[in-house]
Parts: structure tokens; C-alpha cells; sequence
């Protein structure tokens, strides 16, 4: 056998078939993109809907003009505000604020946290009523001998509101640094659904308020309602319906020059039931 014809049945009938590439299956495809492979090719995505919606933060309302409105309506009820700027006149105004604030008892308090660490209220404060009135674990003590200028007051709020009151809490914001944080007015002894009339003397100070959350929010204010309630010199506020069961307030400190305010807040206190052999009576 020549060579020639050697090298040809080598070549020929004697090599291997060389084989063809073959395509890639579907189950090859998909191990590739299951090992994250960049030779895996083209792969296709599916849009799942998150288990959970995204929530926005709700914008901060803003109360300026003078009205009556329908903060917000649940199971609880409807919680309303009141806004009556220029109640007093400018000057009758300015005269009651100049005589409250050298006249009248004022002092700062002592409140206790939950553990019992005591702090002193960032205001000053004193109290017309005759009965006790107790927050933040402590008690201001009755005192019926009212301030003639409040006296006054209390009758004009009364025609306003349509509604009667036995107390009154004063606050005195001596500057931007004094406030009052968080909370809402739902002591026991103000009884269900309390009519609170809040009336501003002095400088201006923003009175905020927040919805309290849903139960499933577990205490998260974030996407709560705000609202901001600018209260100026001589301007009354009528808190009701549900709003101290339903929404939160403050007067937040200012980080820029404020002069004194002094705040009224009128409101109807009723005994507290008393202890007796383990059971409440009243």
C-alpha cells in the first residue's frame, strides 16, 4: 500500500466524525442562570408585586384662617377644630397679657416620667379651679380664687363657645426655648370627649398636632397626618369631639428669638373616682 492511499483511509473512513456544536437545552439555560453564569445568555424577569404597599409620608396641613374644621372622622368619632383669630382686640389684647404676666402665681412644676425620674416642666404654669388637677404624676391643688382678668375671660369664652368651664391651666412660654412636648389632654378626670379652649396671648408659637397611629403601625408616627396651627396674639382655639382621643399636640421649642406667651387652656374637670375596699366609687 502506498503512501498516498494510506494517508487517504486515515483521513477517510478510519478519523472520527467531527462533531457539529450542539444548542444549548432549556435545562442547560436555566443551571447556567441558576449559577449566575455569564454564558447563561438572554434571561427574562417577571414584575412581583412587593408584599407590602409603599407609603408615602402625608404633607403637613397648615390652619391659618378662621373657621371650623373637620380634622378627622373614624371609629372613635369626629375630631373638630375651631379657630377664632383676633378674639380679643389689639389692644384689650395687649392690656390682659402685661397684667396675667406680672400678676398672676406663676411657677415651674415637677412631673415624673414612667420610671419616677423627676423633671422640671420647660414652662411655667399655675391653676384656677376647685378641684385638683394631676399629670404627669403629679397634682396641682385646687385654687377657686380666680384672677379677675381671667374671670373676665372665662365668661367671654363661654358666650363664644357655647360651652361652660370650671378650670384653667396657664402656661408661660417665657421664650422660644420653654414648650411642651407630645401628648394629648385625656386625663380621667376631664371625662370622655373633653371641650378644651385654648386662648394666646404674646408672641406667636406654632401649635402642632398628629394623628395617633393605626394599631398595626405599633406607635410608628411616620405616615401619621400633621397639622400646624400658627396661634397668634389674641387668637382662641376650641379643641372637640374626638381630638384628645384621636390626635396628639405640642408647642415645639424655637431655635430663634420668641418673646413670652401665655397660653389658657379652659377646660371642665370632674372628680376622680376614689379607691375604696378595691373597688372605685364615686
Amino acid at each position: 500500500m502506498s503512501d498516498k492511499r494510506q494517508r487517504a483511509r486515515v483521513q477517510g473512513s478510519w478519523a472520527k466524525p467531527v462533531q457539529k456544536p450542539q444548542r444549548p437545552s432549556v435545562q442547560d439555560v436555566q443551571s447556567a442562570s441558576a449559577s449566575g453564569s455569564w454564558k447563561s445568555g438572554p434571561q427574562s424577569f417577571e414584575f412581583h408585586q412587593p408584599a407590602d404597599p409603599i407609603r408615602k409620608v402625608p404633607a403637613e396641613k397648615v390652619i391659618e384662617n378662621a373657621g371650623d374644621y373637620e380634622i378627622s372622622q373614624g371609629p372613635s368619632g369626629v375630631s373638630r377644630l375651631r379657630l377664632i383669630p383676633g378674639f380679643l382686640l389689639q389692644e384689650e389684647a395687649d392690656w390682659m397679657f402685661s397684667k396675667l404676666l406680672a400678676e398672676l402665681p406663676w411657677s415651674q412644676k415637677t412631673n415624673y416620667r414612667m420610671m419616677g425620674d423627676a423633671y422640671e416642666e420647660p414652662r411655667l404654669t399655675c391653676w384656677y379651679g376647685e378641684l385638683p388637677y394631676t399629670y404627669s404624676r403629679s397634682t396641682m391643688e385646687a385654687n377657686a380664687q380666680w384672677h379677675p382678668v381671667l374671670a373676665t375671660l372665662r365668661l367671654a369664652v363661654e358666650q363664644k363657645s357655647a360651652h361652660k368651664f370650671n378650670s384653667l391651666l396657664c402656661n408661660l412660654y417665657r421664650d422660644g426655648k420653654d414648650s411642651i412636648g407630645w401628648h394629648s389632654d385625656s386625663e380621667p378626670s376631664l371625662g370622655p370627649q373633653p371641650i378644651i379652649a385654648s386662648l394666646s396671648l404674646g408672641d406667636t408659637r406654632v401649635f402642632s398636632l398628629r394623628k395617633q397611629p393605626l394599631p398595626e403601625d405599633k406607635g410608628d408616627f411616620t405616615y401619621v397626618e400633621r397639622i400646624r396651627v400658627p396661634l397668634a396674639h389674641g387668637t382662641l382655639l376650641l379643641m372637640e369631639g374626638c381630638t384628645q382621643a384621636d390626635w396628639q399636640h405640642q408647642v415645639a421649642k424655637e431655635y430663634h428669638d420668641r418673646g413670652p406667651r401665655i397660653n389658657l387652656t379652659f377646660r371642665t374637670i370632674y372628680p376622680e373616682p376614689q379607691r375604696s375596699g378595691g373597688r372605685f366609687v364615686t
